[in-house]
């Protein structure tokens, strides 16, 4: 890939994905090319999980059960919604969403799902 159409490539990736800071090789551009030009047909509206993992802790008051369970979504606007939520069997229960709307968290999101 030549400089010029690499510029391309990243000025159309920066026009829906932050990309300040990111270096990208020449995979990466393309990647997230392809995933820009698919999301409405492939992406947009699709949920991933929910994924769920459990396991026991210690505390000071002794043994416990969790439960986590994760689920990302393909937001309208480009970009994955993490919902993560905790729930062990002391009632204690957290949740948290995260949006994903960065060039390198994409990438990340998808290596760490291949």
């Amino acid at each position: 890939m030549d400089r010029h159409e690499k510029k391309r490539l990243r000025d159309y990736i920066g026009e829906y994905l932050d990309i300040s800071g990111t270096r990208l090789t020449d995979d990466e551009a393309t990647f997230l090319g392809n995933f820009l030009d698919e999301y409405d047909k492939t992406y947009r509206g699709r949920t991933v999980g929910p994924r769920t993992s459990g396991g026991v802790g210690w505390s000071s008051d002794g043994k416990y059960t969790y439960r986590e369970t994760f689920t990302d979504t393909f937001t309208d606007d480009i970009g994955i919604r993490q919902d993560y939520e905790y729930q062990d069997d002391d009632g204690q229960r957290r949740r948290s969403t995260k949006v994903i709307k960065d060039a390198r968290g994409i990438l990340n999101w998808f290596r760490e799902r291949r």
